[in-house]
């Protein structure tokens, strides 16, 4: 009351602060002069207010007393009556108060919504900024990578063509030296035909005889000039495969460098013959898989699968991060994958993501499905190429799937706890084939 210094209309003598306002009498009034005004009539009382414009119609100068909601008007009694307002309906005010108190009570629901959107607009600040971060620390990364590769590739050049420079200069050198002994056979054999030619035109029988030797010491000094033949040997020619060795191994260290710094490791894969189903060929260097339709003449072994036609890999992976690719065939259905070595080797919970044993990645007919413990899921995009990637990551318990086109394509990524060493796996149907890419 003493806020809104509202007071007491009869209380002339000392301002007494009001409790209420009766507006048909537009008066305000202490407890006193309140209980003798509700002896006498029965007007409608609000709070304090030294304000009636709002109280009150407009149009009638009568108290508002109804609520339209079709025009979301306050009324008096007598725009209920005459006027635009006629036959609508209406609400007394005090329902209309009710429903102020239900649009309170969902503005209270509201309120926790509006806090769990704030909070995951915050959530997702969060996460955008550290991808910020994060996308900012692997571009100096990147480029650190690439300005010790840039560096490295100057030193192989250097080392390379410091190989060719010192060969050039053995070899040159050499080719100098035979040269300058040819040069001087050369000069030798100059001085003798001279002298010889005097001594044709010599006509004393006497001098002719007594240099009768020259033609022997000529046919001598041939045999020396043989001796060298004048001519490059091929081990006198650059070693153009040392050089492109050197230059491989330069290239390769570079490599090895790089999957060492970003702490991938490229696992040389080997398929297990003891492991392929009777209808799966391997190949001699035991890279490539090939589903022939007949069946191959193999020992018994207790590792072989019976049912699908899938081979296992010799090595097992039970720790850190992998890459390795494959590349499937046009024809038939390739399945890729990881499995424990304690998947089935018979029935149908053998295959490829038909347990919770082996995650596997389909390709066939140009699209792609994922398959883990018998849940399928086929990928919205086509295949584009048959060059696959796979990353396995064992302790974050990722593996993911790759097609290497340009630019590369993210096709699926599982996420699991893996409590066993994993197995490369192959499937091949209707003779297709996968191929381990070196």
């Amino acid at each position: 009351m003493e806020e809104t210094r509202i007071f007491c209309t009869f209380c002339t003598k000392s301002p007494v602060p009001a409790v209420k306002t009766c507006l048909q009498c537009e008066t305000s009034m202490c407890e006193e002069h309140l209980t003798a005004h509700n002896k006498i009539v029965d007007h409608i009382l609000t709070e304090p207010t030294a304000s009636f414009g709002h109280k009150k119609c407009s149009l009638h100068k009568k108290v508002l007393e109804y609520y339209c909601p079709q025009d979301a008007a306050c009324l008096c009694a007598s725009c209920c009556l005459v006027g635009e307002h006629r036959g609508h309906q209406v609400e007394l005010l005090d329902e209309a108060s009710e429903k102020k108190e239900n649009l309170r009570k969902y503005l209270d629901e509201l309120n926790p919504q509006k806090e769990e959107i704030q909070a995951r607009v915050h959530n997702l600040q969060d996460h955008k900024r550290k991808i910020q971060e994060t996308a900012s620390d692997k571009r100096k990364n990147v480029s650190k990578i690439f300005m010790d590769i840039k560096k490295k590739l100057k030193m192989a050049e250097k080392k390379v063509i410091s190989k060719v420079s010192r060969q050039e200069e053995k070899i040159v050198s050499q080719i100098s030296h035979l040269i300058q002994k040819l040069e001087i056979q050369e000069d030798n054999m100059s001085r003798k035909m001279h002298h010889v030619e005097e001594m044709c035109g010599v006509t004393d029988p006497i001098r002719l005889l007594q240099e009768s030797d020259i033609t022997e010491c000529s046919h001598g000094g041939e045999e020396d000039t043989r001796g060298d033949g004048g001519e490059v040997s091929s081990e006198e020619d650059l070693d153009e495969v040392l050089i492109s060795l050197t230059l491989l191994r330069s290239m390769r260290d570079i490599v090895t460098n790089v999957t060492s710094e970003l702490g991938v490791h490229v696992p040389d894969i080997l398929l297990d013959v003891d492991t392929a189903h009777r209808w799966v060929t391997v190949s001699q260097d035991l890279k490539t898989a090939t589903d022939l339709g007949v069946q191959q003449k193999r020992r018994k072994s207790s590792g072989r699968f019976v049912f699908n036609p899938q081979v296992l890999s010799r090595c097992s992976l039970s720790s850190g991060r992998h890459y390795w690719e494959v590349e499937c065939s046009l024809i038939g259905r390739c399945d890729i994958g990881l499995c424990y070595p304690s998947i089935k080797r018979k029935g149908e919970e053998s295959g490829i993501g038909y347990n919770d044993k082996s995650w596997g990645l389909a390709l066939y007919d140009e699209e792609y499905e994922v398959w883990h413990n018998s849940d399928v899921e086929t990928l919205s995009m086509t295949s584009t190429c048959l060059t696959l990637g796979v990353f396995l990551d064992y302790e974050a318990g990722r593996l993911s799937f790759y097609e290497l086109c340009d630019p590369i394509r993210h096709l699926h990524t599982f996420t699991a706890s893996f409590s066993e060493p994993l197995h490369v796996v192959f499937g091949v149907v209707d003779e297709a084939s996968v191929t381990i890419r070196s």
